[in-house]
């Protein structure tokens, strides 16, 4: 499956409501490879780019006084875009970095914004994503707030199982907010 291919699939499957203009948006992207260690958002950074993420991997995390927190991995191909920077041109609070050679599809934010000004789909899909954000941001907080490591770390052999397949476990030990010593006395448990 090409690289566009995995672009019109991943509209027709989650954007199924206008096709108006997705041709012409999917090619207008450009492909971008990166080495695994690169980082491709820093803390501070205003995104201009849209970009979607074809092969690789690449986890999301805070930093802060030394300190680093992830929040997310993205393993699959989605958008992975700060899109709070990228629409309201504010700096980024997030990083993100390549844990393996990654391939994205990029589309500058001036070329969005002239495609969105064209189709109304454009629109829909910025409303549509910004809503998909706030409710898994909810989720995402509010399970790490009322459960414990061991049922996060279950919930991820359940719902993320891939990323049990394919991410270091110290990066699994940060976004648990636990050591490695004690993920590790966890998964002995399980």
């Amino acid at each position: 499956m090409t690289e566009t291919d995995r672009l019109s699939l991943f509209f027709s499957n989650e954007f199924p409501f206008n096709k108006e203009g997705l041709e012409e948006f999917v090619h207008t992207f450009v492909i971008k490879s990166y080495k695994k260690g690169e980082i491709i958002l820093e803390n501070g950074n205003t995104e201009n780019e849209l970009r979607f993420l074809d092969h690789g991997i690449i986890r999301e995390f805070y930093a802060t006084n030394g300190r680093e927190k992830n929040i997310n991995f993205y393993t699959n191909a989605s958008f992975i875009t700060d899109f709070s920077s990228f629409t309201h041109a504010t700096p980024s609070k997030k990083h993100q970095e390549c844990l393996t050679d990654v391939h994205l599809r990029v589309l500058s934010k001036e070329k969005f914004v002239t495609f969105t000004n064209q189709y109304n789909c454009g629109k829909l899909f910025i409303e549509t994503i910004f809503q998909r954000i706030v409710v898994n941001k909810e989720t995402e907080e509010f399970n790490h707030f009322v459960n414990t490591a061991e049922e996060l770390y279950l919930d991820i052999m359940k719902n993320k199982p891939d990323w049990l397949l394919q991410i270091p476990q110290y990066h699994i030990a940060s976004y648990l907010g636990i050591t490695p010593e004690t993920l590790s006395r966890i998964r002995k448990r399980i």
